[in-house]
Parts: structure tokens; C-alpha cells; sequence
């Protein structure tokens, strides 16, 4: 098994979360603002069935990769499910909770990972964009 850097987990999560047909899907990293983990992924889900699919595709992926979930919340109602890998802490969201929670606000300073658009062989990432552009 080849060990991934962090930011390789977290765009495998984004990944795993696209392919799931999860909308909004945002990578950020929060390495310089928090201590308690480098990157958030934060993805929609329409229905909490979805949104479990979602977060168990997720955990599946990175599982596969080598990173084990320490932590999970919110799968009872599946509004929210908050999935710790440590460095690495995926979101999956239905609409009204991530408009009332709005992560990405609260994370504002945050840098945004680029995700590349879905092809067969292209990578996750095209680039990195800062929260400023």
C-alpha cells in the first residue's frame, strides 16, 4: 500500500465525493488556521440518502488508501455527517444545513483547492486558487 501526503487524501475524499454525483464540492485547507487539521472537504448531498452514500463513499475511498475514519457524526438524520480522518475532516451537507452552517464563510481565509473537471485520466487538481482571487 502506497501512503498518500494529506492533501492527496483530502482530493481523493473530493473525488470520492463527486463520484457519488455530490454538488458543491469544495476542498480547503485550513492547515495555516487551524491545529486540529490541515484540510476540509465540504460536499452537498440532496437527500440523507444521498448524503450517506456520499460520506460512505468517502470513507470507503480513503479507507481503500489507507486512512481510517476516527470519528463520525450526524448519520442518524444524515443532514450533516462529519467524517474525522484527523488531518484530513470531510462535511456532507443537505442544502439548508450548509446554508445555516456556511463553512466556507466561517473559513473565508482559508486557501480553495482547484478540483479539475471529471475526465478518465485527469487528475483531481489543476491548480491551487487563493481565498483572495
Amino acid at each position: 500500500m502506497i501512503l498518500l501526503e494529506t492533501k492527496e487524501y483530502a482530493l481523493l475524499a473530493a473525488e470520492a465525493a463527486t463520484e457519488k454525483k455530490a454538488t458543491d464540492v469544495v476542498v480547503l485547507d485550513v492547515a495555516s488556521t487551524l491545529v486540529i487539521t490541515d484540510y476540509f472537504i465540504i460536499a452537498s448531498g440532496t437527500t440523507d440518502r444521498q448524503v450517506r452514500a456520499v460520506a460512505e463513499e468517502i470513507e470507503h475511498k480513503l479507507k481503500e488508501a489507507g486512512l481510517r475514519v476516527i470519528g463520525r457524526e450526524g448519520e442518524r438524520e444524515a443532514k450533516w455527517i462529519l467524517l474525522d480522518f484527523g488531518d484530513v475532516v470531510a462535511h456532507v451537507f443537505q442544502p439548508d444545513e450548509r446554508e445555516f452552517y456556511r463553512l466556507e464563510k466561517l473559513w473565508s481565509d482559508a486557501e480553495q483547492l482547484l478540483l479539475a473537471v471529471e475526465t478518465e485520466d485527469a487528475a483531481p487538481v489543476v491548480g491551487e486558487e487563493s481565498s483572495s482571487s
